[in-house]
C-alpha cells in the first residue's frame, strides 16, 4: 500500500507554524532553526502539489487548503502527542505545571489549594512564571489561568472559572457622605466621582454602568493602575471608586475596609479562564485539577451572588 501521509516532522512544523503564525516562533517551540521549519513546510506543499500558507513579513496565514488540512490533522496530532507523552512514564500523569494571574493566584486560588491536595495527594502541582500573552510555546505550562474573554482563545480547551462577577467599591466614609447628602440615588451618580480602573480593562466601568441600567454611559476615567492589589489600596485610601471582581474584594468588603454603594448582581464578559492546549485534554492530573477548580469556583460564585 502506498503511504500518502507526510512525515511527522513536516506535520508538526506546519501545525505549529500555523498555530503561532510565525516560522520563527515555531522554530523556537520545536527547538529547530527557522530554515528547518520553512523547508519542512515547503516539502509538505510539494508533497500535495499546492500552497498551504501565505508568506509575508508580518504574519503567516493559511490558504483555504491549508486551513482545511490543519482542521483535519489537529486532533489526530494531539492524540498522538498525548499517547506518546504517556509512554514516557506514569510520573507525568500525576504532575501538573500551571501558571496563573498573580492576583487571582495569591488572593483566591492558593488559599483553596490545601483542599485540592487533600483530595488528590498523588498529584504534584507546580507553578511556573505567568505570561500575560501565554501561547503555550517554548517551555510551556500544562495549563494556565488567564484573564480576558473566552472568544479571544481559539483552538484551546477553555473553561470559565470566576471573575465575571463585578461590583463597585469605595471607602466607607465616601459612601456615608454621599448617601447622607442624597447624592447617590442611582448607579449613574457614580460618574460624578473619580473613577479608578485597571489598565488592562478600562472599559469595565462603561460595561458595568450599562448593565446597571445606564445605557448611554460614557464615564470619564480618573486614574489607572496595572495591578488589582494597588487599585484596591487606592480605594482604601479614598482616592475614588473602582469596579472590581467580587472574588478579589470579598475579604475587604467583609472586613468593612471598603463598601459596595450599589450591590447589584452584574456579570461582565471578562473573567478568569482555565486554558490548555487541546493535546492536554486527556492529561489525568489536569482533568482532576479542572474538575476540582470548576467545582470550587461554582460554589464561590453562588455565594458571591447571593
Amino acid at each position: 500500500m502506498r503511504i500518502r501521509s507526510p512525515s511527522m516532522s513536516e506535520l508538526h512544523a506546519f501545525a505549529t507554524a500555523a498555530r503561532l503564525g510565525s516560522f520563527t516562533r515555531a522554530a523556537e517551540t520545536l527547538c529547530v532553526t527557522q530554515g528547518a521549519i520553512s523547508r519542512a513546510i515547503a516539502r509538505l506543499e510539494a508533497h500535495f502539489g499546492q500552497p498551504l500558507v501565505h508568506r509575508n513579513a508580518h504574519r503567516l496565514t493559511l490558504t483555504e487548503a491549508g486551513r482545511a488540512y490543519l482542521d483535519a490533522i489537529a486532533d489526530p496530532l494531539a492524540a498522538l502527542e498525548t499517547a506518546s507523552a504517556a509512554m514516557f512514564g506514569e510520573d507525568r500523569r500525576h504532575h501538573l505545571t500551571l501558571s496563573a494571574v498573580p492576583t487571582l493566584a495569591s488572593v483566591w486560588l492558593v488559599p483553596r489549594l490545601p483542599d485540592f491536595h487533600r483530595q488528590h495527594p498523588d498529584i504534584q502541582l507546580d507553578f511556573v512564571p505567568y505570561r500575560r500573552e501565554e501561547d503555550f510555546s517554548g517551555a510551556r505550562p500544562d495549563a494556565a489561568i488567564l484573564t480576558g474573554e473566552a472568544s479571544q482563545w481559539s483552538g484551546w480547551q477553555v473553561d470559565y472559572v470566576i471573575g465575571r462577577e463585578m461590583v463597585p467599591i469605595c471607602h466607607p466614609a465616601r459612601a456615608h457622605a454621599r448617601q447622607a447628602a442624597h447624592l447617590w440615588k442611582t448607579p449613574a451618580d457614580l460618574m460624578a466621582e473619580p473613577l479608578l480602573f485597571h489598565t488592562t480593562a478600562p472599559r469595565n466601568w462603561q460595561h458595568w454602568l450599562q448593565a446597571a441600567g445606564v445605557p448611554d454611559a460614557a464615564p470619564t476615567l480618573a486614574r489607572g493602575f496595572d495591578q488589582v492589589s494597588i487599585l484596591l489600596e487606592a480605594v482604601k485610601a479614598d482616592m475614588g471608586v473602582a469596579v472590581l471582581q467580587r472574588c478579589l474584594v470579598r475579604d475587604a468588603l467583609q472586613a468593612g475596609q471598603v463598601v459596595a454603594p450599589f450591590d447589584l448582581p452584574i456579570t461582565l464578559s471578562r473573567g478568569y479562564f482555565l486554558c490548555a492546549p487541546r493535546e492536554k485534554r486527556d492529561h489525568p492530573a489536569l482533568a482532576a485539577f479542572r474538575s476540582w477548580l470548576l467545582g470550587v469556583a461554582a460554589t464561590d460564585i453562588a455565594a458571591l451572588m447571593r
